[in-house]
């Protein structure tokens, strides 16, 4: 679909649209209740539920070392609710600010959590779970989820937001130009709770993260050992979604920028790269979970949010 967006005249630049919501996107109070979710490896997850008692079951699937607190976590739970819906967000591991059990944390292939998040839900309301909505790394795992399901999967929609389709291509992406500034955020805050998290206990990889400088560094001696690949390119090559996009068989809508700078505009998947369920909804512009428009500062609309609501409600 040719995209409809205009960004915001103040917000010109794919790193403006990024950033501007991160540090300046109002954070909505929600009233949300908290469940700790046992998993069947003996570890757990958080689950964060709207305290609606009708509407659609929505589950939001956040981005790398995201959380409800993400602007665009937050604001599309609010939207959500607004629009009638219960969204439930589910947490990675360790991403809802407590450690988790075991010594593996999570990764852009990591469908089985979304698996077992998708079930529990069901089980526990008695009705089905009727989209799911991930964001960057989150969307890629729903997507690659969703292929590996094909016609077995029990959603009936979904939405991908700012896909990192090709993870070799992000991780070459993100350690060009301005956009080691992500990368560097990124790996601040990953450095930081595998030291945390091992501070107490052994761990089971003898390395020092501290100098860990590049993702595919950090990916090559951390993510891939801890959940059993054989190195970086294995687990790049294993977990990247665009390989599983034409097995998709409900529908599903992809937004994303072309100047996205996690990754190069050549990342996108053509029309003959995804199946007849999936709808490419491509903008020139938009940055990386921006879609930023309006006339004013402050008084700012999220684009992308009323395309997700307009495809649910379809």
């Amino acid at each position: 679909m040719n995209s409809d967006f205009i960004p915001a005249w103040w917000l010109p630049s794919p790193h403006l649209q990024t950033l501007w919501p991160f540090f300046f996107r109002k954070r909505r109070r929600l009233d949300i209740r908290h469940e700790q979710l046992e998993l069947d490896d003996g570890d757990f997850l958080d689950l964060c539920w709207s305290r609606r008692q009708h509407g659609e079951l929505v589950l939001l699937v956040h981005g790398l070392e995201g959380s409800i607190q993400s602007h665009y976590a937050a604001g599309m739970f609010h939207t959500l609710e607004v629009q009638g819906y219960r969204p439930v967000l589910m947490h990675f591991r360790g991403c809802s600010g407590r450690d988790n059990r075991l010594d593996r944390a999570y990764h852009s292939g990591d469908t089985a959590d979304i698996a077992a998040v998708v079930a529990h839900i069901a089980s526990a309301t008695n009705s089905r779970v009727y989209a799911a909505i991930g964001f960057s790394l989150g969307a890629n795992a729903l997507l690659k989820w969703l292929g590996e399901t094909g016609t077995d999967n029990p959603l009936a929609k979904a939405v991908a937001v700012s896909v990192p389709f090709k993870l070799h291509d992000a991780a070459k992406r993100l350690d060009q130009g301005f956009s080691r500034f992500y990368q560097q955020y990124l790996l601040r805050q990953l450095r930081s709770k595998m030291m945390h998290k091992f501070t107490g206990k052994p761990s089971p990889i003898k390395v020092d993260v501290r100098k860990l400088k590049s993702f595919w560094d950090y990916d090559e001696h951390v993510t891939a050992p801890l959940h059993g690949f054989k190195g970086v390119d294995h687990y790049y090559t294993e977990s990247s979604s665009h390989q599983y996009l034409k097995e998709i068989r409900i529908p599903t809508q992809i937004i994303h920028a072309v100047d996205d700078p996690f990754m190069f505009a050549s990342s996108a998947p053509t029309a003959d790269e995804v199946s007849c369920s999936v709808e490419r909804v491509l903008c020139q512009r938009g940055g990386h979970i921006g879609f930023v428009s309006g006339k004013i500062p402050f008084r700012a609309q999220y684009w992308h949010e009323s395309k997700i609501i307009d495809f649910l409600a379809r």
